[in-house]
């Protein structure tokens, strides 16, 4: 199982009519996704980052991953949302402690 979770700011004001839109288009598409599994989105409610909100996903494994990261629907918002709307972000990948290859 792989956790994947990106820390991001958007270029548009928290509540905003822009920021909505980005969500909810994040969701309907990353969601469509058939690897992606227990897809959320949240907001940071501490002021020590500046990241204010975060996608987390599930992958079964490595390939899924691999398999999310290739498919059409998520190179596509990237090149036509993320890249333009989101002014930074720190991406996170985590597996459960103990079950890495050793």
């Amino acid at each position: 199982m792989i956790r994947h979770t990106v820390a991001f700011s958007l270029i548009h004001e928290p509540g905003s009519s822009g920021e909505r839109e980005f969500l909810d288009a994040a969701v309907a598409t990353l969601t469509a996704i058939p690897v992606v599994q227990d897809f959320r989105v949240s907001r940071q409610i501490s002021q020590k980052s500046p990241l204010g909100l975060q996608f987390e996903m599930t992958f079964d494994g490595a390939e899924a991953f691999s398999s999310y990261n290739d498919h059409p629907a998520h190179v596509g918002f990237v090149e036509s949302r993320w890249a333009k709307e989101v002014s930074d972000f720190q991406e996170f990948d985590f597996e459960p402690y103990g079950t890495e290859e050793r």
